[in-house]
């Protein structure tokens, strides 16, 4: 119906201004067109160059269209920088935006913290080495951008390997990677298969630590210990409960208002882990390094991560009943491990 009335205004724009001519009847006319395509998208030519340049719908961005002007004022409620950046469709737009005057400074936030947070590990090789370069340059020209999620996305695989992840580096050599000054841990921001890394040792050096790491923070990606737990990545996952034991049992909470939390429950909830399978792994680890299926859970002392999985009919409820369920000896069966955790319910 919307392409109908597209049609007909079309059609009588034409005829109007062919036909009778005169500026008053062209008014006339195009006040009818604006009327019948009341609601419809803005027309592709009424666009500046950036905006239709970001508008899928308008055709494939082609470089040299942007005008100078447009990516000074474009006009749009969100930066260009920023809405380039985040879709990896729109990167080979970002060397012409930087070039014709475009500025993180322009953003309300950094335009690096709006990618890290739409996705955490975007394919990067896939980007022209003048995309990567214009996306290295955006992180280092912007202060802002050290932000425990752009730590993340640029210590990630894809990151690493497109020589992205140099920027940390370079930033740790210019001194910005302060362990007095920055307003989140270091080593919890980093990707959990970069904690091996040289990085990751200079950084300790210098006073980061796994401990403070497990502090507040400003993002919205997992803290480290939480990442490494929820991919089941056991090296990760050694690195942090050697320099922190009681994570096995305990994880600090990371703001004032929030209680900790206890891995062994967080694993057995359904879709915490993305690979189901990997979630015996993990309980058998937890508990081999320490963890207490019996403890009682921070938010409701009646609970504890073994009477949990009974409620939660977890097939890992009897690997966690260990020797007793809520004092019922050892060899229990699991019918009778439910029942006396009925009056939990």
């Amino acid at each position: 119906m919307r392409h109908l009335r597209r049609l007909a205004a079309a059609v009588a724009f034409a005829a109007g201004t062919l036909l009778l001519g005169g500026c008053t009847t062209t008014l006339v006319v195009a006040h009818l067109v604006d009327k019948l395509t009341e609601g419809d998208p803005t027309s592709c030519f009424r666009l500046n160059s950036v905006d239709r340049a970001l508008q899928p719908r308008c055709g494939a961005y082609h470089p040299g269209s942007l005008k100078a002007e447009d990516v000074r004022a474009s006009g749009l409620p969100v930066c260009p920088l920023t809405l380039a950046a985040r879709d990896p469709a729109f990167w080979p737009m970002l060397p012409e935006l930087i070039a014709k005057g475009a500025s993180p400074e322009a953003c309300t936030s950094a335009p690096w913290v709006a990618l890290a947070q739409a996705n955490p590990c975007p394919d990067f090789a896939a980007a022209s080495p003048r995309e990567r370069e214009a996306l290295r340059w955006l992180a280092e020209a912007d202060s802002r951008a050290i932000h425990h999620d752009v730590v993340r996305a640029l210590s990630c695989p894809n990151a690493r390997a497109a020589g992205l992840d140099t920027v940390l580096d370079r930033w740790l050599e210019q001194d910005q990677l302060r362990a007095d000054t920055l307003p989140f841990g270091m080593l919890g921001a980093l990707h959990p298969s970069h904690l091996r890394s040289p990085l990751a040792r200079a950084l300790e050096a210098r006073g980061h630590s796994a401990q403070a790491a497990l502090g507040a923070y400003h993002g919205q990606l997992a803290g480290g210990f939480e990442e490494a737990l929820r991919t089941a990545d056991f090296d990760a996952l050694d690195w942090w409960v050697q320099r922190v034991p009681a994570l096995v049992d305990r994880v600090p909470a990371a703001q004032a208002n929030q209680l900790p939390w206890v891995p062994l429950a967080r694993v057995i909830t359904p879709a915490f882990v993305p690979e189901a399978t990997r979630q015996r792994e993990l309980v058998d680890y937890l508990l081999a390094h320490g963890a207490q299926p019996w403890r009682a859970l921070p938010h409701d002392a009646q609970l504890s991560p073994a009477t949990l999985a009974v409620m939660l009919h977890s097939p890992l409820a009897d690997t966690l009943a260990g020797t007793r369920v809520a004092g019922v000896p050892a060899g229990t069966t699991a019918a009778a491990a439910t029942a006396a955790a009925l009056p939990l319910h």
